[in-house]
């Protein structure tokens, strides 16, 4: 087995360590088909991650193996690659990783790195998000088909709303819309837009999406996962690879595509392909900035004429203010008849 590789990116060189080493089992790729495929797809992996704080999902031995998540930059660190310090909601802090080259993301990759996850802000203002990022969630009973009949209607209300969204697979079985803001808004703002969408779709297909946080309340739904854009949420980026035993990766789409197109058709052996052939088809994206005024007024709307006020936060958030209880409906109803009955 070869003990090392030398790739040379740019003015980089990046060396990969144990080389061999088998990664996916079932197809066989190893250590280096997964540095060398996000060296194929470079430009795309790279707008997607530029200049932002990144989290890192990390299997070091491979997709079988125990994996984290590395939020602080490593102790390692090449000198030429940027951090940003990012705020959790708990008052901690972090300095994340920000590539601003593409031999920073094939660096992460030799650390095992399969998915990056950037934040939807860029390191020169931490607080104010650049995208709104939409997330199709299937439910058990439901799969991708539903996901893609969801982003459908997900286009028509981002354009009455005069947004323009970005789709993408998952990685798994559902989809992703990104659509690129100016950063003038706060987390909490552009979680709120993400909430008014959501329930706008909800009223178009209330048989067929959801935004209701609590399982036990979402049926055979697609699920809007509006808190995909709370502070240190983060969605996996573009072009990176998933970690399931087929390694999969999170394919962008046109619009044109998404009806035809299944997360099957993209995996570490097709898209490169893929990529030679059609490049990065969001290479756009970053020319655009939608402004949210009129997502906005959309939720003052919802909660002046039909009292729909917030939704829950992750557990990991502190109590926000006019947020509703986070508990389990289920189990509010039987405290409530415990209370009765006592």
């Amino acid at each position: 087995m070869a003990e090392t590789l030398e790739l040379t990116v740019g003015e980089r060189v990046v060396r990969v360590s144990h080389p061999d080493k088998v990664y996916f089992p079932r197809r066989g790729f190893t250590k280096a088909d997964l540095v060398t495929y996000y060296l194929t797809v470079g430009d795309g992996i790279l707008r997607a991650v530029r200049d932002r704080p990144t989290t890192l999902e990390r299997y070091i031995h491979g997709v079988e193996g125990d994996s984290f998540f590395q939020k602080r930059a490593p102790k390692n660190l090449p000198d030429w690659i940027p951090t940003a310090r990012i705020a959790f909601p708990s008052g901690r802090y972090a300095d994340e990783i920000c590539p601003t080259e593409t031999a920073a993301v094939l660096w992460a990759a030799n650390l095992g790195t399969f998915t990056f996850h950037p934040w939807p802000v860029r390191r020169a203002d931490t607080d104010s998000p650049d995208e709104l990022r939409i997330d199709l969630d299937p439910q058990p009973g439901t799969d991708y088909a539903d996901a893609v009949h969801a982003a459908q209607v997900l286009r028509e209300v981002l354009d009455g709303l005069g947004l323009t969204g970005w789709p993408k697979t998952s990685g798994g079985r559902g989809l992703h819309v990104f659509v690129p803001i100016a950063p003038e808004w706060t987390f909490t703002q552009v979680r709120r837009a993400a909430i008014a969408i959501g329930r706008e779709l909800e009223r178009r297909e209330p048989d067929r999406i959801t935004t209701a946080w609590w399982k036990e309340e979402r049926g055979e739904r697609i699920f809007v996962d509006y808190n995909q854009t709370a502070r240190d949420r983060t969605i996996a980026s573009a072009y990176s690879v998933r970690p399931f035993p087929h390694a999969p990766v999170s394919a962008p789409l046109r619009w044109d595509e998404v009806g035809s197109a299944v997360p099957e058709d993209f995996d570490l052996g097709t898209m490169p392909g893929r990529y030679a052939e059609v490049g990065d088809v969001h290479a756009d994206m970053d020319e655009h900035a939608f402004r949210l005024e009129a997502a906005l007024e959309l939720a003052d709307r919802d909660e002046r004429e039909h009292g729909l006020g917030d939704l829950p936060y992750p557990p990991e958030h502190p109590k926000m203010a006019g947020e509703p209880k986070r508990v389990q409906p289920s189990r509010a109803k039987k405290e409530t008849a415990a209370g009765e009955d006592a």
